[in-house]
């Protein structure tokens, strides 16, 4: 993904809330050399902030006329409002090596014979994984096949197909879980009881009535 930055050149509190006034995001970037102060869109930034391969690529910034590959390390939000205050990127090459959380993509879900055949359930116990290789390796995703999976059996980092040079730092865990499968519970039969229904008053002293006469 390419966006478009542009130098800043007054820093602090009171130039950072003038910016955002203007509908702009301070941000910085470092690594590399001298960082270097920056302002985005803030629109451009908000909505690229909600694609998933902003967080995970490596990505082109346009600064100065020239680009940079940089990667996304930090941002903040406003509390309540739906406002980006502040960004931060780091500079990267081929030659980086860069420690990073990467989401996961579960496929094969439906026909896999735990779900089609046993009518489990799935759980997805982590949904994304910090791995660390060359900036030049970074996957946008990592993809977990489930088509093999059956009931009772659960999936490990392990388990997953990593392309050469990337691995999962697992923080203590030697081999954590990412999927299990659970049994659905039965659903329990409601009997309904009849429900007697009470006759109208009229019609009741009626029959009172006839069987009187009886």
């Amino acid at each position: 993904m390419k966006f478009v930055a542009f130098e800043r050149t007054l820093q602090g509190t009171g130039a950072s809330r003038r910016l955002r006034l203007a509908n702009k995001v301070p941000g910085i970037v470092y690594g590399a050399g001298t960082p270097s102060m920056i302002e985005l869109d803030h629109n451009a930034l908000f909505h690229a902030l909600k694609k998933e391969a902003f967080h995970s690529t490596i990505l082109q910034m346009e600064l100065g006329g020239k680009t940079e590959q940089v990667l996304l390390r930090d941002y903040q939000l406003h509390p309540f409002r739906q406002i980006v205050l502040h960004i931060d990127f780091q500079r990267v090459d081929a030659t980086t090596k860069i420690t990073k959380k990467v989401p996961l993509h579960f496929i094969n879900e439906e026909t896999s014979p735990a779900v089609k055949t046993d009518a489990c359930l799935v759980n997805h116990v982590v949904t994304e994984l910090r791995i660390q290789c060359l900036a030049s390796a970074l996957p946008e995703f990592l993809t977990v096949d489930l088509a093999n999976l059956t009931k009772g059996q659960a999936l490990h980092v392990s388990d997953l197909k990593l392309a050469e040079g990337i691995t999962v730092v697992t923080q203590g865990k030697p081999n954590p879980v990412i999927v299990s499968t659970s049994v659905q519970a039965a659903e329990e039969e409601v009997i309904v009881a009849p429900v007697a229904v009470a006759a109208p008053a009229g019609k009741a002293r009626k029959v009172e009535k006839i069987n009187n006469k009886k």
